[in-house]
């Protein structure tokens, strides 16, 4: 087994979704990819600075974000964003994500 790690095309998965429009879709059509490991990033905000500036932070230096406080973050599965959200508090000592809106992609014809 290689640790390897591959990388998952969501477009390969929405041409084929959109071939198979008409075939009714149950939960176990699925379960080929149930245990296909993802990446989920929830995005405060971005910014952009002068590698000089990178390395002048220093503990408890300040990053201003290109966001306000109350903007939705973005939510990306494997740098895609899928969806916007706001960030909950699941218990004392951490964050969570609700998901407040999902984002349609474009499909892209071949």
């Amino acid at each position: 087994m290689s640790d390897t790690k591959k990388e998952f095309d969501l477009d390969n998965v929405e041409h084929v979704a959109s071939q198979t429009a008409e075939a009714p879709r149950f939960a176990h059509d699925l379960e080929a990819i149930y245990d296909i490991p993802v990446t989920v990033s929830a995005v405060l905000g971005r910014t952009t600075m002068q590698v000089s500036q990178l390395l002048r932070l220093g503990r408890g230096a300040v990053v201003e974000l290109d966001r306000k406080i109350g903007d939705s973050i973005d939510i990306l599965v494997n740098n895609r964003l899928i969806a916007r959200g706001e960030v909950v508090m699941v218990d004392e000592s951490r964050l969570g994500v609700t998901m407040t809106e999902i984002i349609k992609s474009e499909k892209v014809k071949n």
